[in-house]
C-alpha cells in the first residue's frame, strides 16, 4: 500500500476529555497530534510554534471562543484548515466559523467515521484510504 500523507493536527478544545477523545481518534486514523490548546488564545499562539496542516477547534471556549481564533489564524495563515467540532443547536455560530474561514465542522460526540469524513472533504486522497484501512481491521 502507498504511503498515507500522516497530518500534524493541533487540537483547540477547553475540555480535556474532549482532547482526549479527538486525539484518540486522531491516532486511530493515523495522524499525529502536535499540540493541544484549552482556549483560543492558546490555540494561536501555539499555531504559530507548530504549523499544523489541520486545526479542530471547538466553537464554545472562555476566554477567546473558536470563530475569534478561526479570524486570528486565518489572518497569519489565509490557508490553513480548520474544522470545527461542535454541539447540536450551534448552527448560526457553524455558519458564522464556516464564512470565517473554517473548511468544515463536524458534531460532537466525535468520532473516528465522523473525523475521517470532516478530514475527506479537505484532503480527499486520505478518505478513500484510510475507509480501506478500517474495512480490514
Amino acid at each position: 500500500m502507498e504511503s498515507v500523507k500522516v497530518l500534524k493536527v493541533l487540537i483547540v478544545d477547553d475540555s480535556m476529555i474532549m482532547r482526549k477523545n479527538i486525539t484518540g481518534n486522531l491516532h486511530f486514523l493515523g495522524h499525529e497530534i502536535i499540540g493541544e490548546a484549552k482556549d483560543g488564545q492558546e490555540g494561536i499562539d501555539l499555531y504559530q510554534k507548530l504549523d499544523p496542516d489541520l486545526v479542530t477547534m471547538d466553537i464554545t471556549m472562555p476566554g477567546m471562543d473558536g470563530i475569534t481564533a478561526v479570524k486570528q489564524i486565518k489572518k497569519l495563515d489565509s490557508t490553513t484548515n480548520i474544522i470545527m467540532v461542535t454541539s447540536h443547536g450551534q448552527e448560526e455560530m457553524v455558519m458564522e466559523a464556516l464564512k470565517s474561514g473554517a473548511k468544515g465542522y463536524m458534531l460532537k460526540p466525535v468520532s473516528p467515521e465522523k473525523l475521517r469524513e470532516a478530514i475527506g472533504r479537505i484532503y480527499p486522497e486520505l478518505a478513500a484510504v484510510v475507509e480501506e484501512e478500517l474495512i480490514e481491521e
